[in-house]
């Protein structure tokens, strides 16, 4: 399962695992309690793939997040948990991202990250590399 198939949606916690598209949204499995279920077209829907974190230089993507959490913690969950008070969740992460935004990345979004990396975890979700590109290239004839 890669990051390009797990969606955060507005207005329910966890995750959720892309199952398929249709006619009228989309139908996806908790990665919390494997449920189904469906999400219409005007909810909001976030692929894990797209989200970026500000930094003081750029927006880093959030896989290679993961992958500075995944390194500091030799491929084993946080140390801190998400419902950790903001001073030691800002102090993790800093250690993680030393130059992400404090004016843009707020306490809420370090919860989210730091939640979200344990749920991948224990869904055996470890692989945070950008999946590479076929380079077989077409030839014109």
């Amino acid at each position: 399962m890669t990051l390009d198939k797990i969606l955060a949606i507005g207005g329910r916690p966890g995750l959720f695992k892309l199952l398929t598209q249709t006619r009228t949204g989309l139908v996806a499995e908790s990665l919390l309690d494997k449920r189904k279920i469906t999400v219409g077209m005007s909810s909001n829907v976030s692929v894990l793939s797209e989200i970026a974190i500000f930094t003081l230089e750029e927006e880093l993507p959030l896989r290679a997040v993961f992958e500075k959490i995944y390194s500091k913690e030799d491929g084993a969950k946080t140390s801190v948990k998400h419902k950790d008070d903001k001073l030691k969740l800002e102090e993790y992460f800093f250690e993680i991202l030393p130059n992400y935004d404090e004016d843009r990345v707020y306490v809420s979004d370090i919860k989210k990250i730091i939640q979200w990396y344990n749920i991948l975890h224990d869904n055996g979700v470890t692989d945070f590399k950008e999946p590479e590109e076929s380079t077989d290239e077409k030839k014109e004839v």
